[in-house]
């Protein structure tokens, strides 16, 4: 999925270098005429090296350069001198990419710390050099090993957005304004669907100056699950969030319907998703008067038996901080009243 900068999928072809020649030469000095062998090996080739990078976002750099080549080990050379290494390529990504090798499927890695790394194509090994060969029956070898060639690959990069809560709910539910108010985010907002064409990231600030990562994920529709629409794209993000905040508007025709399709989409895409923690959130409640309300809680106490609910209204700026400290006491373990 891409907009703009944002790139979370990328595919890439990647070779290594390839070992240098190890070296046959024999050891001829003005008073030494019969030295020997003295050939050095050949240098190994570089590497391909993925490295996890907290200071990055996106996989956009990689966009427009998919095709990536390390260096060529350097030749051995006279008194057992070994050729230089090649270069190695390091390519950096953003935290929770998943590295998959395109050709076979397999899942190789998951990169989720900072400065991890993981070797995608190693440099092929350098050749013996004659120096190796020497044996009492044939004390001057003329020849050495040829390096071995590097590897190639095809590999799929996909990223997947860290974060500590993730917002989920139908297009225009109004997840990109609550993202807007209660963080420093500040997504595209309209009243239109699919407005969020990318996930975007908050720092939600909390009491005492404490934080939480809160992610707007692009609004899900019936058949995300099958691909319908963005819909993979999007719903892999939020594999990562450890609650889930489901956001429903207050005219919604069918509150527990809309939120029973939303779950079911979850379910159908990994059924792992909706063993996380949940949170209804009725937004838009401010189009409520208080009669209206308490009706709409009575049917809501019926429909949502052991599930945590509130009302708050973004443009209104109501029951937001009744929403942090549910959030927080979620993510740390805290207990929550309905």
């Amino acid at each position: 999925m891409t907009e703009g900068n944002f790139t979370d999928y990328v595919k890439i072809h990647v070779q290594s270098g390839k070992g240098g020649q190890g070296s046959a030469h024999l050891r001829r000095e003005k008073y030494i005429p019969k030295g020997g062998p003295d050939g050095g090996d050949g240098g190994r080739g570089g590497h391909v090296i993925l490295v996890a990078n907290s200071n990055m976002w996106t996989l956009h750099h990689l966009k427009f350069k998919r095709h990536l080549r390390a260096g060529h080990g350097g030749a051995g050379s006279k008194s057992t001198s070994t050729g230089a290494d090649g270069a190695d390529v390091y390519v950096d990504v953003p935290l929770g990419t998943t590295v998959i090798n395109t050709e076979t499927g397999e899942r190789l890695k998951e990169l989720l710390e900072h400065g991890e790394e993981l070797i995608i194509a190693q440099g092929g090994k350098g050749g013996r050099g004659n120096n190796h060969f020497k044996s009492s029956t044939n004390q001057t070898p003329r020849y050495a090993q040829p390096g071995m060639d590097g590897e190639e690959g095809h590999f799929t990069l996909e990223m997947k957005v860290l974060a500590d809560v993730g917002l989920v709910g139908f297009p225009n539910a109004g997840k990109s304004t609550l993202l807007s108010v209660i963080t420093a985010a500040k997504p595209k907002i309209a009243n239109y669907e699919f407005t969020t064409l990318k996930p975007n990231l908050g720092i939600v600030e909390y009491r005492d100056h404490r934080t939480f990562v809160m992610a707007d994920i692009p609004g899900i529709i019936e058949g995300a699950a099958e691909g319908k629409g963005l819909g993979h794209y999007f719903l892999r993000h939020i594999e990562r969030n450890s609650t889930l905040l489901f956001l429903i508007p207050a005219d919604a025709d069918d509150i527990k319907e809309q939120y029973n399709i939303l779950l079911d989409e979850l379910k159908r895409y990994n059924p792992e998703l909706i063993d996380k923690d949940k949170l209804v959130a009725i937004s838009k409640s401010d189009m409520l008067d208080e009669e209206l309300k308490a009706e709409l809680k009575e049917q809501l106490d019926k429909d949502f038996k052991g599930i945590p609910y509130l009302f708050f209204s973004s443009v209104a700026q109501q029951g937001l901080m009744e929403l942090k400290d549910t959030l927080w006491g979620m993510l740390n373990g805290e207990s929550v009243t309905d």
